[in-house]
């Protein structure tokens, strides 16, 4: 397997051939930096873990070197940090099992950079070499400018493949900003209690980030656990944790969808079921 930088990383937990790994993917998940993959994509995680008729595969984009780094972390260079967040990631792909993991190693600069040669190369190599069932992305609502460079940039590669080898299941999952205030029409509801202990430990693994001063560890988890409770107020809880996701496959099919308009539409939805709710009770 061939990506555009030479300092892009390929790591098979279990010794599999990387193209014959990538082939296999059932579960693909894109995120833009280490440790995106185990917060937002924990239901393609468990989904796989110990199976051998589904295989799950990770693709970082970025290279993770402008991280933000205190205690013990607070020396060290972003040559240091790269090496460090490469490694974490590693880990967690040997923790969960994962069929494979790639990290392309692109700074965020060339993912902003719309239709950077380097980058939508890699994206191609992909989705050349695999047909996922599902493919977990940001979602177009996220507030950090990299997650949504990502998902723009993915959403391009996935239009520009002949219709037929598009994936049939496209989802937009929280990181930077959470879904709870899609209507409930909007949501997908992404059950993520099982393998409560694999979800604890995957994110530990980043203790850079945690031990740095990002709880990402409680923040995912708490969400999630947030999320089922709030599900809905007038039944008891049917899960332990939930991701909320935004069905994203529309965009995918059709490549005349507007994204500004297909994002705007579901924010227009809100707005329509927060003013009718006031209205019919006033």
């Amino acid at each position: 397997m061939k990506l555009a930088r030479s300092d892009a990383d390929i790591f098979t937990p279990d010794g599999t051939d990387p193209v014959r790994a990538l082939a296999r993917t059932t579960h693909l998940c894109i995120g833009a930096h280490q440790d995106d993959i185990e917060i937002m994509a924990h239901d393609g995680i468990a989904a796989c873990f110990g199976r051998t008729d589904k295989f799950f595969t990770g693709v970082v984009v970025t290279n993770g070197a402008g991280s933000p780094r205190s205690g013990r972390y607070a020396a060290l260079t972003d040559a240091d940090m790269l090496a460090v967040r490469r490694d974490e990631q590693r880990r967690a792909a040997a923790l969960g099992r994962y069929n494979l993991q790639l990290q392309l190693a692109h700074p965020s600069s060339e993912v902003k950079t719309p239709d950077h040669a380097g980058l939508m190369d890699d994206f191609a190599a992909i989705f050349n070499g695999c047909a996922p069932e599902v493919v977990y992305l940001h979602n177009p609502a996220d507030k950090h400018d990299t997650h949504v460079a990502v998902f723009l940039r993915v959403l391009k590669a996935l239009r520009a493949m002949p219709r037929e080898r598009r994936p049939r299941r496209v989802l937009g999952c929280e990181v930077w900003r959470d879904l709870d205030w899609l209507v409930e029409a909007d949501k997908v509801a992404l059950d993520t209690s099982a393998e409560p202990q694999l979800a604890v430990d995957l994110l530990k693994v980043f203790d850079s980030q945690i031990s740095g001063g990002k709880r990402y560890d409680l923040g995912a988890l708490g969400r999630r656990a947030a999320n089922a409770t709030f599900h809905t107020s007038h039944a008891t809880d049917v899960a332990g944790a939930m991701t909320w996701a935004m069905d994203l496959t529309p965009l995918v099919a059709d490549e005349t969808l507007d994204v500004q308009e297909f994002v705007a539409a579901h924010i227009d939805r809100l707005r329509s079921d927060v003013v009718q709710r006031i209205a019919a009770l006033s």
